[in-house]
């Protein structure tokens, strides 16, 4: 059952919803007060008003339903709604006697035009709409200038004058403050991304002059090990010593970094070797036992990738499955196919998936599920000098094709270190 507050509150969200028709439910109450209020004898005995003494014209009528007419395009038109109102209600005051009360559309109006625009024109409109009027009222009028009722006029129009700045005032500060705060969460955003930029600039360059230093210092002892086996063994195993202590402290300093990146429930250190597509299949049957029907359409079976772009291929493919899997839908499928082009191997993980687009994570943005799959493998293919393309495929589906060169970047290990085992985080 719709409760009452709950049933005005929604009728209060479909008028603010509906501007013109809130002007034309408010006018029909102007016109149905002015027309009350013209039943009304301000009495002129000194005994105060009495009501059903006195019937209005026709013509105080028609004033009043033009003026209340005029009313329904306030919003829109403030300055000449206030400027028909002001002369309707002044014809009535000069004459009628007792005049209608028409000036109820007059102040409606005057608080429209002070609540849309600045306050020096409110002040200049508000004076003269208040002047004018309250001279026509005392002029013309029968009863005496100082009167409740011409009085009356000069409070109203005033009072619509000051309310309309208050609410103009109001509107404009609380703008500012959520301008003020929209600005503050995207500064602060910035000032995230920007210092994330930093620290992965400044990790990239620690675990760069850790590996640097300790794989040029193994390389030094390893010459001279290779040089003085034969004729100074005792050297060539002090020269060995130091390798394995310098591949040592590599390892530890490279593993105290990488920690930097973790999160909490990270394993400490690697169980077990860096994944590749030698384990493929085992793969993408935790893909099948989970419901998503995955066939492999072609798998390298040649000599073993570089273990950069073998990890690289095996977590492009891992993270488009977990997409597919997430955002393609019930009833889809995924296909798999691993292909070497001359001095290139090219990966391509295609689905029939039915889900929206909009679910899926872009490559410059992330879904509000909070992942970076798209932006991360990116950043992996890019990082090995690849290039991958990821979109909607013609016909329903979705498409991701990476392209990965076989050849290593100068000064890139063939084996991963342990640090390498760790997984991209979604």
């Amino acid at each position: 059952m719709t409760t009452l507050p709950s049933g005005f509150a929604r009728a209060r969200r479909w008028l603010r919803d509906h501007p013109l028709a809130f002007d034309a439910t408010l006018a029909f109450c102007v016109l149905i007060a002015m027309i009350c209020g013209s039943f009304a004898d301000p009495g002129k005995g000194g005994h105060g008003p009495t009501f059903g003494t006195r019937t209005p014209e026709a013509f105080s009528v028609l004033l009043m339903v033009l003026a209340a007419s005029a009313l329904v395009l306030r919003r829109r038109h403030p300055m000449p709604v206030l400027a028909v109102t002001g002369v309707l209600t002044a014809t009535e005051y000069i004459f009628m006697d007792p005049p209608a009360p028409v000036v109820m559309s007059t102040v409606i109006a005057l608080y429209t035009v002070a609540s849309r625009t600045d306050r020096p024109t409110t002040w200049r409109v508000g004076l003269l709409t208040m002047g004018i009027l309250t001279v026509a009222a005392m002029v013309f009028g029968s009863t005496p200038w100082y009167s409740q009722e011409n009085l009356g006029v000069f409070a109203w129009t005033g009072m619509a004058s000051a309310a309309g700045d208050a609410v103009r005032s109001r509107r404009a500060f609380v703008d500012a403050i959520r301008e003020r705060a929209e600005r503050a969460e995207r500064t602060r955003e910035e000032e995230a991304r920007r210092r994330v930029a930093e620290e992965r600039l400044r990790i990239a360059r620690d675990l760069h002059d850790v590996v640097a230093h300790h794989i040029a210092l193994v390389n030094v002892q390893a010459g001279v090990a290779a040089h003085v086996m034969d004729k100074r063994p005792d050297q060539a195993k002090e020269a060995l010593a130091h390798v394995r202590d310098a591949s040592r402290s590599a390892l530890n300093e490279l593993r105290v970094t990488v920690g930097l990146l973790r999160q909490s429930g990270d394993p400490e250190a690697p169980t077990e070797p860096a994944p590749g597509l030698a384990v493929l299949d085992e793969l993408v049957d935790t893909f099948r036992n989970a419901g998503l029907p995955v066939e492999v359409a072609g798998a390298d079976r040649g000599p073993r990738l570089p273990a950069a772009v073998d990890l690289a291929a095996y977590r492009v493919i891992q993270e488009a499955l977990t997409n597919v899997r997430k955002h393609a839908g019930a009833g889809a499928k995924a296909e798999v196919s691993v292909v070497r082009v001359g001095t290139t191997a090219e990966i391509t993980v295609l689905d029939n998936g039915r889900g929206s687009a909009a679910g899926r994570p872009g490559a410059d943005s992330t879904p509000d599920g909070g992942g970076h799959g798209l932006l991360g493998m990116r950043e992996r293919v890019t990082a090995l000098g690849g290039a991958l393309t990821a979109g909607p495929r013609y016909g329903g589906g979705f498409r991701v094709h990476a392209i990965l060169p076989l050849e290593a970047r100068t000064g890139e290990p063939e084996q991963p270190g342990p640090a390498a085992a760790t997984g991209e985080r979604r």
